[in-house]
């Protein structure tokens, strides 16, 4: 049933009294997700009596809401799940490990691991498969790969491509390969995505070589054809060692259509080498896609700073304000006990603010004993501002 007929269905199943019933609810939860409309999949869910959901209620919910982006909201209904001592099946983990690898919780991550052991569903496939992505997401490559050898020869090549990227992430090139060279030789046919993992670790690593020898072999070898996303891996590493003119090539000569990410990854490498004349013309580009995006005028403005051209820095920045375009502060977060703390630049709002920077003092001061100096000493001025700042407001 094609999912735009979600609302028709819904109307007759609640004309019919149904819309309610397990069975009829969880079919249209299903539907409304695939209609990308989670919003509707949510409040069709809460309009169940809790004493009507069942494991597969929850499974369709929390798999909809991790499909469709809404994370938190998924990891939520899981929560429920297990709090209302409900079933789990391998749908509801394997969707709550997706979740988990969206927002790259790892703490999360090991607590659904710990649950599937207990509930014996660990060894499953789709469950095995979404935490060695999970753990990817989350950094830990070496618990990635021991789930991955754990689930022996239930590996499918969905299960291969996610150790593959987990390994992508690190820029571990010689492990992709060795990895890759195992996939063959059992006899899988690789795809596009296992080919998107091994140009990721090359772009992370700045192989730029590795990463155009790849780019041929999965057309002439392995007949898998090129998308968008395998060239822009190229257009990276290349970008990352320099060869910034070679790049462009490549940029210009595919056979797609070069999109934003394309020459932002330009725009980044001209930043890095100082090529200013390059940078110009990226910029131009960027803002011709989207004029609004205050990403461009800062790295323009950047390498113009780093080039020591003053008057054009003052333009970029100029143009900027000019069109309205404000600079969207950065931001940086991390998980501790489950939660997650939020950061953005110059934070003053934290609850734990004082706590949090003496921490940074007391860390200053014993690399400093160490012998090292501090690249930019604006910014132990302005921690030491805001601690000062703190203690007076505490007072």
């Amino acid at each position: 049933m094609p999912p735009s007929l979600a609302p028709l269905v819904h109307a007759l199943a609640f004309k019919l009294a149904l819309s309610s019933s397990p069975y009829s609810a969880s079919c249209l939860i299903t539907l409304y997700s695939r209609a990308r409309s989670p919003s509707s999949a949510r409040h069709l869910f809460d309009e169940i009596p809790v004493a009507n959901r069942d494991p597969v209620c929850y499974s369709s919910t929390i798999v909809g809401l991790a499909q469709n982006g809404r994370y938190e909201e998924s990891l939520s209904v899981f929560a429920v799940m297990r709090t209302n001592a409900v079933d789990s099946t391998m749908y509801a983990l394997s969707g709550a490990l997706c979740a988990a690898a969206g927002l790259a919780v790892l703490e999360q991550s090991c607590g659904i691991h710990a649950h599937a052991v207990v509930v014996g569903l660990d060894g499953n496939v789709a469950v095995g498969t979404a935490l060695v992505d999970a753990y990817g997401k989350a950094g830990v490559v070496d618990d990635a790969a021991k789930v991955f050898e754990a689930l022996g020869g239930d590996r499918n090549l969905i299960t291969w491509n996610a150790v593959l990227s987990a390994h992508a992430q690190q820029g571990d090139v010689q492990a992709i390969i060795g990895l890759f060279n195992q996939m063959m030789e059992l006899g899988f046919a690789p795809d596009g995505l296992t080919f998107l993992a091994v140009l990721t670790a090359c772009s992370n690593a700045g192989a730029a070589t590795e990463a155009e020898f790849w780019l041929e072999a999965m057309q002439l070898k392995y007949s898998v054809k090129p998308s968008l996303e395998h060239y822009t891996c190229v257009v990276g590493a290349m970008a990352r060692v320099g060869r910034l003119e070679d790049a462009e090539s490549v940029a210009c000569t595919m056979p797609c259509k070069p999109d934003a990410a394309v020459w932002r990854t330009l725009l980044m490498g001209c930043v890095v080498h100082r090529k200013v004349d390059m940078a110009e013309s990226m910029g131009q580009r960027l803002l011709e896609i989207n004029p609004k995006d205050d990403s461009t005028y800062v790295m323009l403005a950047n390498v113009y700073s780093a080039a020591g051209k003053k008057n054009e820095e003052a333009k970029a920045w100029t143009a900027m304000r000019d069109r309205g375009v404000r600079k969207e502060g950065g931001r940086s977060w991390i998980e501790v006990r489950g939660l997650v703390h939020v950061f953005v630049a110059n934070e003053r709002r934290h609850e734990q603010l004082l706590e949090i920077y003496d921490k940074v003092n007391e860390l200053i001061q014993e690399v400093e004993k160490l012998g090292y100096k501090e690249a930019d000493e604006g910014f132990r001025e302005d921690s030491l501002s805001i601690t000062s700042v703190s203690e007076k407001t505490m007072k």
